[in-house]
């Protein structure tokens, strides 16, 4: 993107292009630029460098923590139009655990870096609004995802994963059962035996890449 162009994409962020005054839409046009990530790759992790927040333009983001042994957990998704902060989380006081990011498909996004967010937000009381309303959001993101794993039966956080993908993309589902455990935090035989009880009541047919929603209203019943 060129400088008109990264200006017209900010502006559909009217929450925080419309509080910077004029230099310091000058300074976010001067430092942020396009930054792409092919599928698998690590966008943010305790490893990486702290690159700065990320508007999506393209593709999907898992944002996830990790215990010592290797289990991850998957606290929310990202994709087309949100914002990812956690891989601005160095300058973030409030979040003293490590958060991973990945990206689920290729990814495309405009990068704002971490210094020009940190004085931006020092700066300016709106965008250090704007960083504390989209925290919130996530937060509440994360709690839903507790709730889900705390007192949801695995068949109908199964049935809620499988409702939202049917609402976002369709019928067709293309991910593995290794990659939808990893969104439940369960393990790839839990989905797998799941996936057919599902196919048995006639609600998906499986194959090997990929899940289709057969019977929509048995799914929502699920739910």
């Amino acid at each position: 993107m060129d400088r008109e162009e990264l200006k017209r994409f900010f502006e559909n962020y009217p929450d925080f292009w419309g509080h910077l005054n004029e230099n310091e839409k000058n300074f976010t046009l001067e430092t942020s630029h396009c930054v792409s990530y092919h599928t698998g790759q690590s966008v943010h992790s305790s490893n990486n460098r702290c690159a700065g927040v990320l508007f999506l333009v393209n593709g999907d983001l898992r944002v996830y923590i990790m215990s010592e042994e290797g289990k991850e957990v998957t606290l929310y998704r990202l994709s087309a139009g949100d914002i990812c902060i956690m891989s601005a989380s160095c300058v973030m006081d409030d979040v003293t655990f490590d958060v991973y990011v990945d990206a689920t498909t290729d990814v495309s996004a405009v990068l704002l870096p971490t210094s020009t967010f940190s004085k931006l937000q020092k700066g300016n009381i709106y965008i250090e609004n704007f960083s504390n309303k989209i925290k919130a959001r996530r937060f509440s993101d994360v709690m839903w995802t507790m709730q889900q794993i705390l007192f949801f039966s695995f068949d109908r956080r199964l049935a809620i994963f499988l409702y939202d993908e049917y609402v976002k993309n369709g019928p067709i589902i293309r991910y593995s059962h290794l990659e939808i455990a990893r969104f439940l935090g369960s393990a790839r035989e839990v989905v797998s035996r799941m996936l057919k009880y599902f196919e048995s009541e006639g609600i998906v047919t499986v194959s090997r890449k990929e899940i289709e929603i057969i019977d929509k209203k048995k799914l929502k019943e699920r739910i």
